[in-house]
C-alpha cells in the first residue's frame, strides 16, 4: 500500500498570521520582534558592565519565556553591484570611471572568497491562553470530561475575533515588557507586521532563494 506523502504544512505549527500575530494550532500566540545589534567589543569596561547589568536585570524581571532567535545569511552583494554598474554607465570622468571599474573588480573579487554574513536577531514574545494550559495540564482528565458532556462542544477560546483581540492585549502587555527592557539595554526593538512575518517565515522554510531583507516599520 503506497505513503500517502503529507503536504509541508502539515509539519508547520502555524495556523494563521493576524495583525504581524502567530497564531499557533493549539491556540498559542507568538509576537516577533527585530532587535538590533550591540558592538560590544568597542564599548568601555564601564559601559560593558552596565549592560549586562542592564540585562540580568531584564532577565530576571521576566516572570515568562522569551526566546533569542539568531539568523545568519550569507550577505547578497548583487544588488549593490547591480548599482555600481548602473552608476558606472552614467559616469562622465574618466578618472572616476577607472576607479569605479576597480572598486567593482575588489568588491566582486573580495565577496568570492570570503563568506560576508549578514545577522538578523528576533525575540519570540509567547502568550498561552489560560484555558490551554488548563487543557495542556488535564491531558487525559479533560478529554474523559468533554466526552461526557452532552451535545456538540465549543471551540475553544481565543477561536473567534473577541477570544483573539482580549488574548492580543495581554500578548501586547508581555511585548511591551520586553521592549522596555532591552531598551534600557541599549538595543532598538520594533515589532514585524505581518507582511514581515510572513517574509520571514518564508525566508526561514526557503533557504536557498534570495529575497528582499526583512524590515520593520
Amino acid at each position: 500500500m503506497p505513503i500517502k506523502a503529507k503536504a509541508s504544512q502539515d509539519f508547520v505549527k502555524i495556523r494563521e498570521i493576524r495583525d504581524g500575530i502567530v497564531i499557533l494550532k493549539d491556540g498559542g500566540l507568538r509576537a516577533v520582534l527585530m532587535a538590533s545589534s550591540i558592538n560590544f567589543a568597542l564599548k568601555s569596561e564601564e559601559n560593558q558592565q552596565a549592560i549586562i547589568a542592564q540585562f540580568q536585570s531584564f532577565l530576571n524581571a521576566l516572570d515568562f519565556s522569551v526566546q533569542i532567535v539568531v539568523e545568519s545569511r550569507r550577505f547578497d552583494v548583487k544588488p549593490y553591484l547591480e548599482f555600481l554598474q548602473e552608476r558606472l554607465g552614467k559616469q562622465t570622468n574618466e578618472l572616476l570611471k577607472i576607479q569605479t571599474q576597480e572598486y567593482i573588480g575588489f568588491i566582486r573579487k573580495f565577496t568570492e572568497n570570503t563568506n560576508i554574513m549578514n545577522k538578523l536577531f528576533f525575540v519570540v514574545v509567547p502568550y498561552t491562553p489560560a484555558i490551554l494550559q488548563v487543557s495542556e495540564s488535564g491531558g487525559k482528565i479533560g478529554a474523559q470530561l468533554s466526552r461526557m458532556l452532552p451535545g456538540k462542544q465549543s471551540a475553544p477560546e481565543g477561536s473567534g475575533n473577541r477570544g483573539f483581540e482580549e488574548h492580543k492585549i495581554q500578548l501586547e502587555q508581555r511585548v511591551s515588557v520586553v521592549e522596555q527592557g532591552l531598551v534600557r539595554t541599549g538595543v532598538r526593538v520594533a515589532q514585524l507586521g505581518t507582511e514581515e512575518v510572513v517574509e520571514l517565515f518564508y525566508k526561514l522554510f526557503n533557504p536557498g532563494e534570495t529575497e528582499h531583507p526583512v524590515t520593520a516599520s
